[in-house]
């Protein structure tokens, strides 16, 4: 192996690892001795990601496909940036359809078509995504996580019979994937099958527990610190519903809450409600769960923003508009 292909193995390795300086410094190496190197520019973009940098990772994905204009898999990782956390979904979707004419096996489309399918969804283009489903190759898939994210697809459009097949099967192949356990069992909930789904839900929470934090992900003090910081920058017609003595945080939801119907993946749960007497607005406690907001928070920069809208949505789901539909730990990913 030359040197250059060494430095970039290693950065993938640390990559995958967690280790994101060493990954940089990795990839820095291998431009070093290669300045047109795409694939360095690829791997640069991808750490960039993992630390949250998200604009520098879509100009390193933007550099390896101008030295490579075929290079499909910087297409892909930029598309998912683009996707979550930007929300810059029209320029995912071009990305994606730039890839799909670059497509050349069944996991190269799937990929793509997976992609531009959330891009559809955060634009709120259900019948986009709906026509795209009919897309998906019918498998098996030489990639068992293709199965998984496929029903995943399928689930969001409402199509149970078609996702529950895939994503058992997908818990069978990877009875460690969380992600697996958690759409079992939000398809088995949508069935009504509520102990089947308990369990589910029970063995993904432990399972994303298992899992490590993000790099760059907030120390306890420092989090305890944004949700306070949050509750107290509610307006006051909202900030008065929060017992703000009453502020607790942890990583997910606790087991048995989650056996009492809360989604083990909420990112935070308004209980312990309680009327005063004098007739003033009710109040609850707020239990804040770090693991899940930083997960779809995507970035340290996002977390609090992420937790705020998620608290006033769920404030005036719960106290302002209450016979509104309102699901407040439905899915959140």
């Amino acid at each position: 192996m030359d040197q250059f292909s060494a430095h970039l193995d290693r950065g993938w390795d640390l990559a995958q690892r967690g280790d994101t300086q060493g990954a940089e410094v990795s990839a820095r190496r291998a431009l070093e001795l290669d300045a047109q190197s795409p694939e360095a520019h690829n791997l640069l973009g991808y750490v960039a990601a993992l630390q949250g940098e998200f604009d520098d990772a879509v100009e390193q994905y933007a550099q390896a496909i101008a030295l490579d204009d075929t290079y499909l898999e910087a297409m892909l990782n930029a598309a998912e940036v683009f996707i979550h956390p930007l929300g810059e979904y029209d320029e995912a979707i071009k990305m994606c359809d730039h890839a799909l004419e670059l497509a050349e096996n069944d996991d190269e489309i799937v990929d793509a078509l997976l992609l531009k399918f959330d891009a559809l969804l955060g634009k709120n283009d259900s019948a986009g995504a709906r026509v795209l489903c009919e897309r998906f190759p019918s498998g098996p898939f030489e990639n068992p996580n293709h199965g998984l994210l496929v029903g995943r697809a399928f689930y969001e459009i409402g199509d149970l019979d078609r996702a529950q097949p895939l994503v058992e099967e997908a818990t069978r192949l990877a009875t460690d994937s969380s992600e697996a356990w958690y759409y079992l069992g939000l398809v088995l909930d949508e069935r009504e099958q509520v102990l089947a789904a308990t369990r589910a839900f029970l063995r993904s929470r432990d399972l994303d527990l298992e899992a490590p934090p993000p790099p760059w992900s907030l120390n306890p003090e420092t989090f305890a610190d944004t949700a306070q910081r949050v509750v107290d920058g509610l307006a006051e017609q909202l900030r008065t519903f929060i017992r703000t003595d009453e502020i607790y945080i942890a990583d997910v939801p606790g087991a048995e809450v989650v056996a009492d119907g809360v989604d083990p993946r909420a990112m935070l749960l308004l209980d312990g409600f309680s009327a005063e007497e004098d007739g003033s607005a009710p109040t609850a406690r707020l239990f804040v769960y770090q693991r899940n907001v930083e997960r779809l928070a995507g970035a340290m920069e996002a977390v609090e923003a992420e937790l705020r809208m998620a608290l006033e949505r769920e404030i005036i789901g719960t106290f302002v508009e209450p016979d509104h539909e309102h699901n407040p730990q439905g899915p959140l990913n």
